[in-house]
C-alpha cells in the first residue's frame, strides 16, 4: 500500500504552488495570453501546464510550509516578480498603440474610437488596428514562445524565494520611460506626411481665399493618412521584432538578483 506522509505532500505543494503563482502572474499580465478575450480556463490550464513541465527542472525549494507567514511572502514575491515581467512585454504594445493614437489624431479620425476591453475605455480605430497587426506580427515571430522561454530562464537566474533587485525596478522604469520615444518613432513617418500635407493646404488656402478648407481638406489629410500607412506597414515588422527583443531582454534584467 502507497501511503504518503503530511510532510511529503507539503513539499509537493510547495513544488506545484510556488511556480504556479508567478507563471500566473505573467500570464494575466502578458500580452496576447493575458488579453480579457481568453478565457479564464485556458489561462488557469495554460499555466498548469507550464508548471507541470517547469516544476521538476527547478531543484529544491525552500523549506516553508504554503500556508505560513513566510510562505505568504515568497507567494506575494512571486506575484510581483510574474506581474513585473509581464508589464516589461506588455510595454511593448503600448508603444504601438500610442503611436497609433498620434496617427489617428492626425488624420482626423480621433473621433472614430471602439471599447477597448483590455483597457476599459475607448480608444481610436486606428490604434485598435495597429494593435492587432502587432499582435499577429508578435505572434507571427514567436514572441509569445520566447516569452515563455524567458519565464522559464527567469527561475534560474532568480529562483523561489528571492526578489528582484534595485536594479530590475530601475530597469522596469527605463524601459516604460521609452515607451512615448518609440510611439513617436513609430508614427512619425505618418506625422511628416500629414505636416507636409497640411502646409500645402495651408498654402492653397492662402492662394485661393474661397476654397472651402474642411470640405477638401478632411478627405485629403485622410487619404494621405491611409496612403502612408499603407507604405509603412512592410517596415512595422523589423521594428517590432527590434521592441521584443529589447522587451525580452529587459525582462531577463528584470529577473536577474
Amino acid at each position: 500500500m502507497i501511503s504518503f506522509t503530511s510532510t511529503q505532500l507539503e513539499a509537493w505543494l510547495v513544488a506545484f504552488m510556488f511556480p504556479l503563482v508567478r507563471i500566473l502572474a505573467l500570464v494575466a499580465s502578458s500580452p496576447i495570453l493575458g488579453n480579457k478575450q481568453v478565457p479564464i480556463r485556458i489561462k488557469v490550464g495554460f499555466s498548469v501546464f507550464i508548471t507541470l513541465v517547469i516544476a521538476p527542472t527547478l531543484g529544491d525549494m525552500p523549506q516553508v510550509e504554503a500556508g505560513s507567514a513566510q510562505g505568504l511572502l515568497i507567494v506575494i514575491q512571486q506575484i510581483i516578480i510574474g506581474l513585473a515581467m509581464g508589464f516589461t512585454m506588455r510595454l511593448i504594445f503600448t508603444a504601438v498603440e500610442m503611436a497609433g493614437e498620434f496617427s489617428g489624431l492626425q488624420m482626423g479620425l480621433g473621433f472614430a474610437s471602439f471599447y477597448d476591453p483590455l483597457n476599459a475605455s475607448f480608444t481610436p480605430v486606428i490604434a485598435q488596428w495597429m494593435s492587432i497587426i502587432a499582435s499577429l506580427a508578435f505572434l507571427a515571430m514567436n514572441g509569445h514562445l520566447y516569452m515563455v522561454a524567458g519565464l522559464a530562464e527567469s527561475f534560474h537566474t532568480l529562483p523561489i524565494g528571492g526578489m528582484i533587485s534595485q536594479q530590475g525596478y530601475y530597469d522596469i522604469v527605463l524601459w516604460g520611460s521609452s515607451v512615448f520615444a518609440y510611439g513617436l518613432q513609430l508614427s512619425l513617418p505618418l506625422l511628416a506626411a500629414l505636416l507636409i500635407t497640411n502646409l500645402a493646404l495651408g498654402v492653397l488656402t492662402r492662394a485661393a481665399p474661397q476654397l472651402n478648407l474642411f470640405a477638401v481638406g478632411f478627405p485629403i489629410t485622410l487619404a494621405m493618412g491611409f496612403f502612408v500607412l499603407a507604405l509603412f506597414i512592410p517596415y512595422l515588422a523589423p521594428i517590432l521584432d527590434r521592441l521584443t527583443q529589447e522587451g525580452l531582454m529587459t525582462m531577463l534584467k528584470v529577473a536577474h538578483p
